[in-house]
């Protein structure tokens, strides 16, 4: 169904003063996350309000839970980095989008909502063809995505990247853009099911961590001359393994710590020798003047991919809003291939 077309049901509406939420209780575990009601929140210049007829799970909102990722301040306290509904309200200032658009957009907080406000800057159109659950899987890995391996590694044709947790959202989503952008690609998972899949996908290695040495293969397969990028979400032990993976004048780029946020064993004279470019990097609290350059970036180069049908997010499952706690269950097994959504349908898919 083209997403442009779709109808969110009428619980979502607007003719009340309140909305559903996903609160989150208390720092803890999946059972923290409670359903709730807040009052409808009004846009404010340069903003829209969306009727949200699906949002994104991610791993930032695990660690929001968790108590060690709180929002930026003056955003909303409600977990969800990402949504696709319908714009419902607009602030002063906004020329577009305009009411009744079907838009997807980056926030800061608030997604696991019926209504969120978004920067009118942070919209996209609903790429053509495509649903409101796809939509709302590409904002939150797709700006991080082309942060990483376009502006900071600026990957190319003919170059090689290694793309930690393949079988993630973020991972499948960093393999489509290496694709599109023509580079030879590895990649880790932990089961030899998501090998298989990615190993199906053009231009991909899989590596199952588990039982090869990620390290070992690459070596292999290079010829000894490692990688040109690395996209890392590991941390740990695999950055002093990704120092030993990557090539000359190559770039590693650091977007979570979920092993651990302290790496032992790195070797500096590698860094050196090797002159490898190590970033680190977080999106959510950046201005929305920088994300508005990514944006309007992939709006450029990326959303034709998405309307030819050479891109797309992989979902996985979706679950109502107030499945959250089993959505947020599933992230944390690392059972999924792709993409976990929140709808406002009550729409569960096994």
């Amino acid at each position: 169904m083209d997403g442009n077309k779709q109808i969110l049901p009428a619980e979502a509406g607007v003719g009340g003063n309140m909305m559903r939420t996903i609160e989150i209780a208390r720092a803890g575990g999946p059972e923290s996350l409670r359903a709730g009601w807040r009052p409808m929140p009004a846009p404010g210049p340069g903003q829209v309000l969306i009727a949200v007829h699906a949002a994104g799970v991610n791993r930032p909102d695990i660690l929001q839970r968790q108590g060690s990722y709180p929002p930026p301040p003056g955003s909303s306290d409600l977990p969800g980095l990402e949504v696709a509904g319908t714009v419902v309200a607009i602030g002063a200032g906004v020329t577009w989008p305009g009411l009744g658009e079907c838009v997807t957009a980056l926030v800061a907080g608030g997604g696991y909502a019926s209504h969120c406000i978004a920067e009118a800057q942070l919209c996209l159109p609903v790429p053509v063809g495509m649903s409101m659950i796809e939509a709302a899987g590409i904002p939150e890995n797709w700006f991080t995505v082309w942060v990483h391996l376009v502006d900071f590694a600026q990957l190319q044709a003919g170059q090689s990247v290694l793309i930690h947790g393949g079988g993630s959202g973020i991972g499948i989503a960093a393999i489509q853009l290496a694709q599109a952008l023509g580079a030879r690609i590895f990649t880790t998972a932990g089961a030899d099911e998501k090998v298989g899949l990615l190993n199906r996908m053009r231009a991909v290695t899989a590596i199952n961590y588990r039982t090869h040495d990620f390290v070992e293969v690459i070596a292999e397969e290079t010829g000894g001359q490692g990688v040109d990028a690395i996209l890392d979400m590991v941390g740990g032990s695999y950055l002093a393994r990704n120092i030993s993976a990557a090539g000359a004048d190559s770039s590693i780029a650091l977007i979570a710590a979920i092993e651990n946020v302290i790496a032992d064993g790195v070797q500096i004279d590698q860094i050196m020798t090797k002159r490898i470019r190590i970033s680190g990097n977080t999106l959510r609290d950046k201005s929305v003047a920088y994300k508005a350059r990514v944006a309007a970036a992939l709006h450029k180069s990326v959303w034709p991919l998405f309307e030819r049908g050479a891109a797309a997010p992989v979902i996985c499952r979706t679950f109502p809003l107030e499945g959250a706690a089993k959505a947020h269950q599933l992230m944390e097994s690392s059972d999924h291939f792709g993409k976990i959504i929140l709808t406002n349908d009550n729409r569960v898919d096994d």
